[in-house]
């Protein structure tokens, strides 16, 4: 069994949990707010980077291909109960939340493509 790349999806993950119970505070949710995909978020920012540096080797990418396969429907999964009891008991601050972040991410996708279209015109 592939073990690289635990430590990496760990730190994502804690991370993730952390930035998602201070947003679940100032929000006043007794919750976390997003954490998880946050996590996922910056898995990917870092397995890319990785790639990018060329610090990504084979049995890296095979042990994060695998725990990610395992990590994704077990882990969403979990946090996504989480959220739903949460989002029933706060009620509208909760659906607030989870309208701006919806939409925050819009606005960064749109924002990520001009990116990456500016750089493949130069």
């Amino acid at each position: 069994m592939k073990i690289y790349g635990v430590a990496l999806l760990a730190a994502c993950y804690f991370a993730g949990l952390i930035i998602g119970e201070l947003l679940g505070s100032i929000f006043g949710v007794k919750g976390n707010l997003g954490g998880v995909g946050f996590a996922m978020l910056f898995f990917i920012l870092l397995t890319d980077w990785m790639n990018k540096k060329n610090l990504m080797t084979e049995d890296y990418a095979a042990g994060i291909t695998f725990w990610t396969s395992l990590y994704i429907p077990i882990v969403i999964a979990m946090a996504s109960i989480q959220n739903v009891n949460a989002a029933i008991n706060s009620g509208s601050v909760a659906i607030v939340s989870g309208i701006v972040a919806t939409m925050f991410c819009f606005f960064l996708v749109r924002f990520l493509i001009s990116l990456l279209k500016d750089e493949s015109e130069s």
